[in-house]
């Protein structure tokens, strides 16, 4: 096994109740074998991390990868004006190629900006699955399903195609959920199907819930219910875990309904402010003991996929909600952009915190820069002051996907070439 060793810098493991330390870390094959403030092992490369911070790779719980091919397209209208006058028309027009070079420009973003992990929720998902194998990315896959059109069973048929398929893929980088698209787009029937299955074959859920106040009204006025009431009635939330995207507009009643539940809540905050969608009860959530990641959605929306930039914001919109600026500390926010999110797609067990034993996803950040000096508290600097852009290199699984900024997988090249010809085909005369 190929033995990487990390000397020498700022580690911020976050495991709970561990302060930064300066450090190394060894690598075997695709784990972390070591965490300690010195090791002296021989090894195949050393990479000096002197005014690094090394910490767990940041994982996206909710994003639209292709959607990148998007990016600025449809600005400053409201939520449902941006989906079905811009958004559907464009995507309608999508191929697999598209959708394929559109995750691929996602990745290279994330990586560039120290994300390992992504749950993707889209269609033409064996081109997802294709770049992120190719990549050397973490990912849970889902394949979006909207059920108000009858399509014969086909966009069903595809996601459990893409469970049977990839769970597992990629040396194991691969896991997969089902993904009914959301409760306004998801009438009872097909929905309980979706549960049924879920709960059989033990895969997790994966749903956008109660993302705006149209979302709110439209589900009162179907079903007599919050789009919270409506799924919890139907048995989503008794014996499976599940992954809700945004969460905004829950009552206190809502709320106690997700109490004790398996999963938790993907918080987007840059999505939600740019959408004008609201502000999610974050704190409530956490108080409830309901866990909360975070993620950025799609680039088509958030325009960033930069997890940074989410930390940023998650703070200040709980800070500003409550007008107390002791929410949401620089630490809890780190956690949900690790730790927390990895629970949510279930493989706590295997990445969000440097430990021995876990995978070696990982990445450092350059702190020698005007604004990372001078160091007094390290998670409010990581939290408050650093950008996607200082992150110097990333490894996934033992595998460097970027070292001193430059990507090894992917040829950036080739990524922008592609992205730039085909975003042009899609958006061309809306």
């Amino acid at each position: 096994m190929k033995r990487i060793l990390i000397k020498e810098g700022t580690i911020l493991s976050m495991k709970e109740g561990e302060q930064a330390f300066t450090g190394d870390l060894l690598i075997e094959g695709d784990k972390i074998a070591m965490v300690a403030p010195m090791i002296d092992q021989p090894a195949d490369q050393v990479i000096s991390a002197k005014g690094m911070a090394v910490m767990p790779g940041l994982v996206n719980a909710h994003n639209h990868g292709a959607m990148s091919l998007l990016r600025g397209f449809s600005d400053d209208l409201k939520l449902m004006d941006w989906l079905d006058k811009k958004m559907l028309p464009a995507e309608a027009r999508m191929t697999e190629e598209d959708v394929y070079w559109g995750t691929k420009l996602a990745i290279a973003e994330m990586i560039r900006s120290g994300t390992t992990t992504f749950a993707d929720m889209y269609v033409c998902m064996d081109a997802v699955a294709n770049a992120v194998v190719e990549s050397g990315m973490r990912a849970s896959l889902t394949r979006g399903l909207v059920f108000l059109q009858d399509d014969g069973g086909r966009r069903m048929r595809e996601g459990i195609d893409l469970v049977e398929k990839w769970s597992g893929a990629g040396d194991g980088r691969i896991t997969t959920m089902f993904g009914p698209h959301a409760p306004y787009t998801c009438p009872p029937e097909p929905l309980r199907e979706v549960i049924a299955l879920a709960r059989q074959r033990r895969i997790p859920l994966h749903i956008h819930l109660a993302e705006t106040k149209e979302e709110t009204v439209k589900i009162r006025e179907n079903y007599g219910e919050t789009p919270t009431e409506y799924l919890y009635h139907l048995g989503m939330f008794e014996h499976t875990h599940v992954l809700l995207a945004h969460a905004v507009h829950l009552t206190r009643k809502d709320i106690g309904y997700l109490r004790g539940m398996r999963g938790g809540v993907a918080h987007n905050p840059v999505s939600n402010l740019k959408l004008g969608c609201g502000i999610a009860p974050v704190m409530e959530f956490k108080r409830q003991g309901i866990t909360v990641g975070m993620g950025t959605d799609g680039a088509g929306s958030a325009t960033t996929l930069d997890m940074f930039a989410e930390i940023k914001a998650a703070t200040w919109m709980q800070k500003l909600d409550y007008g107390d600026p002791t929410q949401l500390s620089a630490e809890e926010a780190l956690r949900m952009a690790t730790i927390e999110s990895a629970k949510l797609l279930g493989i706590d067990h295997e990445v969000g915190t440097l430990e021995a034993g876990k995978k070696a996803d990982l990445i450092l950040i350059d702190l020698n820069q005007p604004h990372l000096q001078p160091i007094h508290n390290l998670f409010s600097l990581v939290a408050y002051s650093v950008n996607g852009s200082d992150v110097d290199t990333v490894i996934v699984n033992g595998q460097i996907l970027m070292r001193q900024h430059q990507l090894t997988t992917l040829s950036w090249e080739e990524i922008q070439r592609e992205a730039t010809s085909r975003a042009a085909r899609l958006v061309e005369g809306l």
